[in-house]
């Protein structure tokens, strides 16, 4: 059985190393998406996630990084996310998601439309904060 992958991709008008180092930095990344990270998402660092609508801990796992190409990691035992870069012009940067893992069947799809969704989410979340310094997601969980 094949297995299912979420995507999601977004133009945001902000030069790729840039939006590239806004993924990898938990400094940055604590502006947008997650509310603590150990450490920088390279090859070799133990990495935890904290998110400010989900008790404790993720843990990332590189399994790839590529500069400004390429992010590939895994935070749970059953899915790989990829997020690649494409530089479409000197100010703007196309940035793909793919996270590949559950199998085609109940509860792959509702793993596949609430990781499309989450997905689809970071990024919008990534431009506001990349384009306008606007962190979308501060508050949006105090319910």
């Amino acid at each position: 059985m094949q297995k299912l992958t979420a995507k999601a991709k977004i133009a945001i008008q902000a030069q790729l190393q840039a939006v590239f180092e806004a993924i990898v930095n938990p400094e940055i990344m604590k502006n947008y998406f997650i509310s603590k990270g150990s450490n920088r998402l390279e090859m070799g660092n133990e990495i935890l996630w904290e998110f400010p609508e989900f008790e404790g801990s993720f843990p990332v796992e590189v399994m790839e990084i590529i500069p400004n190409q390429r992010i590939h990691f895994s935070w749970d035992s059953n899915s790989e996310v990829l997020i690649e870069f494409e530089k479409q012009s000197v100010e703007t940067t196309i940035v793909m998601v793919h996270e590949m893992g559950y199998q085609n069947d109940e509860k792959g799809i509702q793993w596949v439309i609430g990781q499309t969704e989450g997905w689809a989410n970071f990024l919008a979340c990534l431009k506001a904060w990349m384009e306008y310094k606007i962190h979308l997601r501060k508050g949006a969980f105090d319910f």
